[in-house]
């Protein structure tokens, strides 16, 4: 690899692998499979699920979706509350595709039939129990007028109920522990299916969409969509859920090693947090760290170092423990690699993907400039 700053690798060869086994699952299961594209940000990238048949794809944010359509997808869900002041590039894109929206007001209902163009899909957003937004399902008054005001509104076609179970990423290495979750959670769904109905609000349906519900669960029987984005690439928080294996995880960000300091076990990399993000995790012993650390291969990375780990991170300094043993090993001028704690994060700081053979893919432009 040709590495002179901070550069996040990919390698094609587990990315699409992780690709193929949840196209395949949600095949076996009958549900529709709209994947989450925030995680990797690449019409490239989207190339590939397109070999497994996806035609629909979720996205988190209005410009998101205009990087997509433009680049073909014409079936996309933008999961994150309508912001009104966007409207207008709203209009643009309900002109052009088949576009979703997830609302759960309504006021936000009201605004839309005012302001829209074009007629677009409505999803409720609920709250399974994950405490950030969306109509909490317990209560079915709010429920049923955002539910009224969306059948009543000739611009709004209501498709059905949408959450995002984020409690699941707080397990620890137990698959059981987010079976007995996403039982929970789609138990909470069903009632607010349930009451829609019983209101005459035909064919609503369910859609889901963590990594770890997605990764670890076998029957989707009463889903009608599932809708996981950071499978793609996998990373050290889904290690540590028990979504996936080490062997899962899709990227690297390569530092070079740029000092030493053998009287602390210590190696100094360039990568810090405008590289890595100021995500962390915990070690089995409750070390908190910023990512593990693995040697670049001819096409790919080796396992994780033992006892090797990022332990603090500034702005562009990484500060990696390791043991004696490996520090004797390393030298200035070298590279590392650091499987990171938050791929969607780390994608997203660093902006450009690295095959070991020198590929290269490119995200979308950033949103903010």
């Amino acid at each position: 690899m040709d590495i002179q700053k901070p550069t996040l690798i990919l390698n094609p060869t587990i990315v699409q692998r992780n690709i193929a086994r949840m196209a395949a699952k949600a095949r076996q299961n009958g549900v529709a499979f709209r994947p989450h594209f925030k995680t990797h940000q690449s019409a490239d990238i989207g190339n590939w699920f397109k070999t497994e048949g996806v035609t629909a794809i979720t996205v988190s944010s209005v410009s998101m979706a205009t990087y997509f359509a433009a680049h073909g997808w014409r079936d996309i869900t933008i999961a994150f509350p309508v912001n009104w002041l966007e409207i207008a590039a709203i209009n643009a894109l309900a002109a052009q595709i088949d576009l979703h929206l997830v609302l759960e007001s309504v006021e936000t209902a009201q605004f839309l039939q005012a302001n829209l163009q074009h007629p677009v899909n409505i999803w409720l957003k609920i709250d399974s129990g994950y405490g950030r937004t969306g109509i909490v399902w317990e209560n079915a008054t709010q429920v049923l007028a955002v539910g009224n005001a969306v059948t009543a509104a000739d611009k709004l076609r209501l498709h059905g109920i949408l959450t995002h179970s984020g409690q699941t990423y707080q397990v620890k290495r137990n698959p059981q522990a987010i079976q007995t979750l996403y039982a929970d959670v789609l138990k909470r769904m069903q009632h607010v299916q349930h009451a829609l109905l019983q209101h005459g609000m035909a064919d609503i349906k369910i859609s889901i969409g963590d990594t770890p519900s997605c990764s670890v669960v076998t029957d989707f029987s009463g889903v009608d969509e599932i809708r996981p984005g950071n499978f793609v690439f996998y990373d050290m928080t889904q290690v540590r859920i028990g979504s996936c294996d080490v062997a899962d995880v899709g990227v690297v960000v390569a530092c070079p090693v740029v000092a030493k300091h053998p009287e602390r076990n210590v190696l100094i990399v360039y990568g810090g947090a405008v590289h890595l993000s100021r995500d962390y995790d915990a070690l089995p012993d409750g070390t908190p760290y910023y990512g593990r650390v693995v040697l670049p291969a001819e096409n790919g990375w080796s396992a994780p170092l033992p006892e090797t780990y990022v332990k603090s991170i500034s702005q562009e300094h990484g500060i990696i423990h390791t043991t004696p043993d490996i520090l004797a090993r390393i030298n200035v001028g070298d590279v590392l690699c650091i499987l990171p704690i938050h791929s969607c994060l780390t994608a997203d700081m660093l902006k450009r993907y690295q095959t070991p053979d020198g590929v290269t893919y490119a995200m979308m432009p950033g949103i903010y400039g």
